[in-house]
């Protein structure tokens, strides 16, 4: 009776350190890597396409494995599983590779180009845009104003987004605000100071080209100059502690 006690005892120390055990994360399951999303911010069910030319879609987790389909900008695709943690840096973008759904099949994708808001569509309104993210996002806001002089009058339009991701802030400013196509992320690391040129102006810009600060290999602006007969605007980008701050700025003479 007394071997029998002892030995129940045992299992019971057994199941109680075997349960203990499995409670215990390990260093990957709780490290906490440093990214350029937000802390606590769940990643949505679905997301949409913010790469210009498309996205690739791959049979596995890395970017030799085949392509399966190629998703054009601006497709919602379906989150099946997020990596969670930042695995590679693609153009200057933190991201991972992040199981989808499209066109009911399954991949991977690149999560750099995915962005949880609904890209504006073509010659789409800022002020309409911001309404609409509104309805999911209740904090994007959106201002605009005149100014100038009656000789040389100006219209500002301002949207902040509930992100700190600088390349979702470029991506929804260079279609919504007019910035060529040409232009790429800027890379974070770089020159404190750096210019960049459009090679493709059509005849008749006086000035196309892309400023970019930097500090210590961090993103303070970026700043788009366009000028052409007449008319010319700036596209300014900025983290603000509302999100990130894009900001257009039209100027008639």
């Amino acid at each position: 009776m007394k071997t029998v006690a002892l030995s129940l005892f045992a299992l019971a120390g057994f199941i109680f350190l075997f349960s203990c055990k499995n409670d215990v994360k390990t260093p990957e399951e709780t490290q906490i890597v440093a990214t350029d999303s937000i802390p606590a911010e769940t990643v949505p069910d679905a997301m949409y396409v913010t790469a210009v030319s498309g996205l690739t879609l791959r049979e596995y987790p890395n970017l030799q494995s085949e392509k399966l389909a190629v998703m054009p900008l601006g497709t919602k695709v379906k989150i099946v599983k997020a990596e969670g943690k930042t695995t590679m840096n693609v153009g200057g973008i933190d991201g991972a590779m992040d199981e989808v759904e499209f066109n009911n099949q399954k991949g991977f994708a690149f999560n750099g180009f995915l962005s949880k808001f609904l890209p504006p569509g073509e010659d789409a309104s800022a002020k309409l845009y911001a309404e609409e993210l509104r309805k999911d996002f209740p904090k994007v806001s959106y201002s605009e104003a005149t100014g100038g002089t009656a000789s040389k009058p100006t219209k500002t339009e301002t949207l902040i987004l509930p992100t700190n991701k600088w390349h979702e802030a470029f991506f929804t400013a260079q279609q919504l605000f007019g910035i060529p196509r040409q232009f790429a992320f800027p890379n974070p690391k770089g020159a404190n100071s750096e210019t960049q040129q459009n090679n493709d102006k059509k005849k008749g810009d006086f000035i196309s080209k892309l400023q970019i600060s930097r500090n210590e290999n961090v993103l303070q602006k970026i700043v788009y100059t366009y000028k052409t007969t007449g008319f010319g605007y700036t596209v300014t980008i900025t983290e603000e502690a509302e999100g990130m701050k894009l900001e257009k700025v039209e100027v008639a003479d």
